[in-house]
């Protein structure tokens, strides 16, 4: 249950984030065709955020061995081009969310982790 919760708190803070962030659309996918244009909008941002945490588990930590020696001499911050890559890599794989560039990629994850972080402080589950 707590996964659910996680991912529909990830496909709001998709939604906002290409809300604000010119360069990243969100429309129609495949899968869903039914209904209004803003349950076509939710349902394309709920699998963007489910391929992102399946790109995030898998592939990212992969990535993140292969650039070690990289990411040692930039401080860290090659981090945030691997980020970017699994956005654009995301925009490959879900019809209907489409990233102009590695720019606005690397906008886009930044944004995303500081929206999805607020709304999970906000909404997620309190931990006692």
């Amino acid at each position: 249950m707590n996964f659910l919760i996680k991912l529909i708190i990830s496909a709001i803070a998709v939604l906002i984030t290409a809300y604000f962030l010119g360069g990243v659309t969100i429309g129609n996918n495949q899968f869903y065709s039914g209904g209004s244009a803003e349950i076509n909008k939710f349902v394309t941002a709920l699998l963007v955020a489910v391929v992102l945490a399946f790109l995030n588990t898998i592939v990212k930590p992969i990535l993140t061995i292969l650039s070690l020696p990289i990411t040692f001499f930039t401080l860290g911050l090659f981090l945030l081009a691997i980020n970017a890559f699994i956005i654009l890599f995301a925009d490959k794989l879900v019809d209907g969310f489409k990233v102009d560039g590695f720019w606005t990629a690397l906008w886009f994850s930044l944004i995303l982790s500081i929206v999805s972080s607020l709304l999970d402080k906000l909404f997620g589950k309190k931990e006692d």
